[in-house]
């Protein structure tokens, strides 16, 4: 239900210089310009299901992204049921659709690839919601290594014993000189990653398959009181985030998708925190920088 100050699900992530838009509910193009978000350098839209608050959106977006001229394609990963929904938007609207749509329907029962560049993995997996619910986790690939400087002087390193320490391996001389990869080469970063779940109730699978990942946003549509209607409604509670981020050893816990009858994000966090203390309730613009 509309509260003030607060929107329908919708996130930006920026990834290596690519914008990727997670869900798009309705009003997600005026957030977007009221917090410079770029729309038109939008890479690809993940939707996790069709629910109006993850989804209505999504006809402004795509008209207004037409009235702009935008000619590059727009990648869209969505469940199979929102086929309908986008056929039923390019019959009415779509010849103001100059740009390529190209949909990825979802249907998997487990986790799986769904897109992979060069330093970039990302996979959806199934969620427990009532209908056909996806989860996304974006990972980094592991970087090659890089050279020290001071190690291409010292031992007169060439091209391709350069090349041979990035990959890892030592370097192997002729005469029998063995250059070591861990003494003249190293990891520019450790590889990062986020995973988004909503909505969903708890499942058994679910901590393995957002294990270790740096940053996790998980709904929390109900406090802990009002368990008994999360599990009617597929939803998960304060705690069982919680629980579920302490099992799966992520990194840091984010919270929102609130119930519209708490106004208040910091009575969700300081129940989660009592399980999980890396927990931070979300509000409407804020940003947060994946680190470990």
């Amino acid at each position: 239900m509309p509260v003030r100050g607060r929107n329908q699900s919708a996130q930006a992530l920026h990834v290596h210089g690519r914008l990727f838009l997670l869900d798009c509910g309705e009003g997600t193009q005026n957030a977007m310009v009221e917090h410079k978000i770029p729309m038109m350098k939008l890479d690809s839209l993940f939707l996790t299901h069709i629910h109006g608050d993850h989804v209505f959106g999504i006809f402004g977006l795509l008209s207004t992204l037409g009235m702009k001229g935008r000619q590059m394609p727009l990648n869209i990963y969505a469940p199979v049921n929102f086929g309908p929904i986008l056929k039923f938007f390019l019959s009415y609207y779509g010849d103001g659709i100059g740009f390529e749509i190209r949909y990825t329907p979802l249907k998997m029962k487990e986790p799986e690839t769904i897109l992979e560049t060069k330093s970039l993995r990302v996979q959806a997996f199934p969620l427990n919601h009532g209908i056909e619910t996806f989860g996304f986790r974006f990972e980094e690939k592991d970087p090659p290594f890089n050279v020290h400087k001071d190690a291409i002087g010292k031992y007169g390193l060439t091209l391709t014993e350069i090349g041979t320490l990035k990959r890892g391996e030592d370097v192997v001389r002729a005469d029998g000189c063995v250059i070591p990869a861990e003494e003249a080469a190293y990891k520019p970063f450790v590889p990062r990653s986020y995973a988004y779940v909503t909505d969903t109730a708890p499942f058994p699978e679910e901590a393995d398959w957002v294990r270790g990942t740096t940053i996790l946003y998980h709904e929390t549509t109900y406090l802990e009181e009002l368990a008994d209607q999360g599990a009617q409604r597929h939803h998960s509670t304060t705690l069982q985030a919680a629980h579920l981020a302490q099992e799966a050893g992520v990194g840091k816990l984010l919270i929102g998708h609130f119930s519209s009858r708490n106004v208040n994000g910091k009575a969700y966090e300081a129940e989660c925190r009592k399980v999980f203390p890396n927990t931070f309730a979300t509000s409407d613009g804020q940003e947060y920088e994946i680190f470990l």
